[in-house]
């Protein structure tokens, strides 16, 4: 029951309050107060005989009874005794009556009728107590069952022989979606589904013939918003006292919650079959006190076992001899809990061979003993074709790859051998050139300037290829062997460089600046190159700068760590950026800036063997930046 339905029949109770509901002093002190004032006022509106006097307390003590109860009425009476006996007459506090024996008389009768009066509210006022305790009880009593009926966590409903809504509980209307006014105008074929009104009729028929005196049945209704509930119906007959029908008590449990689950669990298991199918899984479990397997899944149809439970012993004799002692020396230890079951075996089914993957948990009692085993069994038999099919392939792979690598080895070697050779061949006719030209101007120096122009770009040639052959060599020297990452420090590196490049040129004015402390994992020989080629190609197109600056840094490009050269000097158009890295491409003319353009070809190499990249940003006459990427390992 709510504490409002408890507050509102507790405060019902005490719509009459009783003369308990007030304190004794209270009650007490208005018993002497009317006593009191019963007297004053008779003594001072007339003369009080000796018999009259008597009547003057009698109606205090019956006001003080009814206000205070007992007590204060036997304690109006003894007061009232008091002051009739020695207060209502002159001379006051002495004893009013001469003859004492009818002052004994007048005394005694009325201390008799005023206990009667007293004697008589008090029991009035003791029933009135019972009446209205007992009038509590009803009133709480029905709360109790309106709060039962309203607040159950089931939906209940009164229901009129023909199947008229009588009236509904709160749960049952939010059950269906309705209100109470609109209920008991509808009747429960109203918002049942058509298809069962039918067997709720032919139940309802029974009880009403008396053939029974209740029914449950599953049933659907249709909420108001058009959504359908399943709920559990249990229908009870009251009868009147001569017999007749007179209403139907119906008790609704929502099963909607119960029902989907159940739809969620069908749908599940079929999917689950589905799969296990698809799959070619079968479900197991096998009974070690009896030694017998019984399949969870119709395993026969897809894993081609005769049948659905068979013996431990049976499923022995099927499986490949050559795997049989690997399966009876595991599952012993399995079953005494000292390795996990988990194995693949071949079985011969119908003069087939098939290749299953089984695994199994075990169930065991307190002692640690397995009571049952739970398992799965997976056909593997194409698996297990296409990995053998894969190993001989591998294994034709694994020659064709050695085949092809001796090859390429060998194919390497010449070739690397007809560079040298092809090198060591230009490089005697460029060394004869060279020195014929050398020969005949030093035989002739009365040459004229054009004979003397002539021999100089002849001279001027050979130097030229000889530098591009050792340019080549040097490419395909980067483009071979191992490298060999160890810890290097690239500002040690880059301020060698820059020492070396101050010596060799004191005459500029270069300011550098080198970001200390950049470790790299890297080779050191190739690391030495690249940065060679960086900072030279920086060091060169600086040197028509007036305030010429070269910085070597680092940083942080979408989470990758750069390492960047960058100067002030010429430049270039990155719509030419192409032919950048290419071998032997310029993007400035010979009599610009010296070179060959094979030193960011190199150094594009040496990078990508890192596993990194290399790139530039450049504006024609703002300098320009080459980053490149270290990846480690």
């Amino acid at each position: 029951m709510s504490a409002v339905s408890t507050q509102h029949t507790a405060n019902a109770g005490r719509a009459n309050p009783d003369w308990a509901d007030h304190p004794a002093w209270l009650r007490y002190g208005i018993a002497i107060v009317l006593t009191l004032l019963a007297v004053w006022a008779r003594m001072a509106l007339a003369p009080a005989d000796s018999g009259g006097r008597f009547i003057t307390p009698a109606l205090a003590v019956a006001l003080s009874a009814l206000y205070g109860g007992l007590g204060p009425g036997l304690l109006s009476v003894l007061l009232g005794m008091l002051l009739v006996n020695f207060f209502m007459v002159p001379p006051y506090g002495s004893f009013a009556f001469e003859n004492l024996e009818e002052a004994f008389w007048l005394n005694t009768w009325h201390l008799l009728t005023q206990l009667v009066v007293v004697g008589a509210i008090s029991l009035m006022q003791s029933r009135n107590r019972q009446l209205r305790a007992a009038d509590r009880q009803i009133r709480l009593a029905q709360q109790h069952f309106l709060d039962t009926f309203e607040h159950a966590a089931s939906g209940i409903t009164h229901v009129d022989t023909t199947g008229r809504l009588l009236r509904a509980n709160q749960t049952f209307c939010r059950m269906v979606g309705y209100s109470k006014d609109e209920l008991v105008h509808l009747s429960f074929q109203d918002i049942t589904i058509p298809e069962d009104i039918g067997p709720d009729l032919r139940m309802l028929d029974e009880l009403l013939a008396g053939a029974r005196s209740s029914y449950t049945l599953e049933k659907r209704y249709r909420h108001k918003d058009g959504h359908i509930v399943w709920v559990q119906l249990t229908v009870a007959l009251v009868r009147k006292p001569t017999g007749e029908p007179d209403y139907l008590i119906s008790v609704v449990q929502d099963l909607s919650a119960q029902k989907a689950a159940e739809e969620a669990l069908r749908t599940s298991q079929k999917l689950m079959n589905q799969a296990q199918k698809l799959a070619y899984i079968a479900a197991w479990q096998a009974d070690l006190k009896i030694g017998r397997i019984t399949g969870l899944t119709k395993s026969e149809s897809f894993l081609s076992i005769p049948s659905n439970e068979y013996a431990i012993t049976d499923m022995l004799k099927l499986i490949h001899p050559d795997d049989r002692p690997r399966v009876m020396a595991l599952w012993p230890q399995a079953v005494k809990g000292e390795a996990a079951y988990e194995i693949e075996y071949r079985v011969i089914l119908d003069g087939r061979e098939f290749w299953h993957s089984v695994k199994a948990e075990f169930e065991r009692d307190a002692h640690g003993r397995a009571l049952r085993a739970l398992g799965v069994t997976q056909d593997i038999t194409e698996r297990k074709r296409i990995e053998l099919e894969f190993q001989q392939l591998n294994a034709t792979l694994e020659q064709r790859i050695r085949d092809r690598t001796r090859a390429l080895r060998d194919a390497y070697d010449e070739l690397e051998s007809y560079s040298y050779a092809v090198a060591h061949d230009l490089r005697s006719p460029l060394r004869i050139i060279n020195g014929f030209a050398q020969a005949l101007r030093e035989d002739n120096p009365t040459l004229d300037t054009a004979s003397e122009e002539h021999l100089g770009r002849i001279m001027g040639a050979s130097k030229k290829m000889g530098e591009l052959i050792d340019g080549l060599l040097k490419l395909s020297q980067y483009a071979r062997g191992e490298v060999q990452r160890q810890n290097v420090n690239l500002s040690a590196v880059a301020t060698r460089i820059f020492e070396e490049l101050s010596v060799a040129e004191p005459q500029r004015a270069v300011e550098w600046e080198i970001e200390p402390d950049l470790l790299v994992q890297a080779d050191p020989a190739l690391i030495e190159a690249l940065m060679q080629n960086l900072l030279n190609n920086a060091w060169k197109y600086t040197a028509a700068v007036p305030k010429a600056r070269i910085r070597v840094f680092s940083r942080v490009v979408d989470g990758v760590r750069e390492y960047c050269v960058a100067d002030n000097g010429a430049g270039f158009d990155m719509a030419r950026a192409s032919k950048l890295f290419q071998p032997f491409q310029r993007l400035h003319q010979p009599h610009e800036f010296a070179g060959l353009g094979i030193g960011l070809a190199t150094a594009r190499r040496i990078v990508q063997r890192h596993g990194g990249v290399l790139r530039a940003d450049s504006r024609p006459g703002q300098g320009a930046t080459f980053s490149f990427t270290l990846p480690q390992g």
